[in-house]
């Protein structure tokens, strides 16, 4: 089952129209296109996701190696 790229109703595979607002729909290959697409992006986002953690990590070492290197008076 997709969706109609144009008014966002359900609809079954491979048709060329939407049977509720009459826009065309994109083709097997742009869906396949869009798709691969699409896990690249989620991949991406993963990756940054983890890097940016790793520098969260980095910080709070940093900020807690400071907090241990201050005299105690």
């Amino acid at each position: 089952m997709g969706f109609c790229i144009s008014c966002g109703q359900q609809h079954q595979d491979g048709i060329r129209f939407c049977r509720f607002c009459g826009n065309q729909q994109p083709g097997d290959q742009l869906l396949a296109r869009l798709r691969q697409e699409a896990e690249q992006i989620h991949y991406m986002r993963l990756q940054a996701q983890a890097l940016a953690q790793q520098q969260q990590q980095q910080q709070q070492q940093y900020q807690q190696n400071q907090y241990n290197q201050q005299p105690r008076w």
